[in-house]
């Protein structure tokens, strides 16, 4: 036999031997219970998609700039292999909201990810960044997956939330930052609560990295359990998604939805409402410094009546002390 115990030979340590050889077959364990992954990274440019990518495998494997103009015009897939051996496939995409308005070869661009994804799709990751609020477009993301990928797609989605230490910065948590959101909480909804936070910058810890990594992970494997292990895929036999009729469905179909969302937001009570959201916010910042002020006003009176008060009381000693002293030098006649 060879790579086991019976390999043992005079003056090798048999309690290393032991480790070596169960570590092997554990990592042999690991590697049938954890078969390899593939994720689809989704989102607007600028959110932080490749940036997630990069974290996730853990080395600067798609190229992540601070661009005004995207920089992922293709679809690229990057591997790398867990420490467990397992084997995890990331495909990054072009901004999806670059479909709106759409054109034929972005839709083609972004299916071309099942063809990368030769036994079909772990998982979608819709990548938001903290840093910037939901735009209307991306408040319909929903909507869009259901168009270009079918209704089924839901139930392969997680939402990942890049840009972590904005929320550190302000002091907010997660939560706190989604309670004021609906629209936020009606897309994590859609995705049966699955949501992790992600801090892709350079310098962080490798241990929060491999943190937030794992927690994706658990996610996935998550996902996986909920389709019964049957990963997503679109038939691809006969090239459906070259066909102009097809992509040209899908493009009439975002550019409605498109549509949809710009007489919204150009229509007056779309308007008048983004005017009362500026009031209301106006009104929170007041809100918050006037309490902050009146804080800070309550302790500064606290600490003057406490200082008030230890004065007083040196006086007061001060005064008991002298008519000890006059007492004492009193002169009898």
């Amino acid at each position: 036999m060879g790579g086991g115990l019976d390999d043992f030979e005079p003056g090798q340590d048999l309690a290393l031997t032991e480790v070596s050889y169960f570590s092997e077959a554990s990592r042999a364990s690991d590697l049938l219970l954890k078969p390899a992954r593939t994720l689809v990274l989704l989102g607007c440019s600028g959110n932080g998609k490749s940036a997630t990518g990069n974290s996730i495998l853990r080395r600067e494997a798609f190229e992540s700039k601070v661009r005004a103009a995207a920089v992922t015009k293709e679809c690229e897939l990057k591997t790398t292999k867990r420490p467990n051996g397992q084997i995890i496939n990331v495909i990054d995409t072009p901004g999806l909201y670059s479909l709106l308005p759409s054109n034929e070869s972005t839709i083609r661009e972004i299916l071309k990810c099942f063809r990368l994804a030769k036994e079909g799709i772990s998982a979608v990751l819709m990548v938001f960044s903290l840093k910037s609020r939901l735009t209307e477009e991306e408040k319909s993301v929903i909507s869009v997956l259901k168009v270009i990928f079918g209704d089924d797609i839901v139930d392969y989605l997680i939402v990942v939330f890049t840009n972590e230490d904005s929320l550190s910065d302000s002091n907010e948590t997660l939560d706190g930052y989604l309670e004021g959101s609906p629209d936020f909480k009606e897309i994590i909804a859609a995705c049966n609560n699955r949501k992790v936070l992600f801090d892709n910058r350079l310098k962080i810890v490798k241990r929060k990295k491999a943190k937030q990594v794992q927690e994706l992970l658990q996610l996935v494997e998550e996902v996986v359990r909920k389709n019964n292990k049957k990963p997503f895929l679109l038939d691809l036999s006969h090239k459906p998604m070259e066909n102009e009729a097809v992509v040209e469905e899908k493009k009439k179909k975002i550019i409605e939805m498109k549509g949809h969302y710009t007489k919204q937001e150009n229509s007056p009570h779309h308007e008048f409402s983004r005017r009362v959201e500026k009031v209301e916010e106006t009104t929170s910042w007041l809100e918050k410094k006037l309490n902050e002020e009146q804080t800070a006003r309550l302790e500064a009176e606290e600490k003057a009546k406490k200082q008030i008060s230890k004065l007083k009381k040196k006086l007061a000693e001060a005064e008991k002390e002298l008519k000890k002293k006059e007492g004492g030098s009193c002169i009898v006649l």
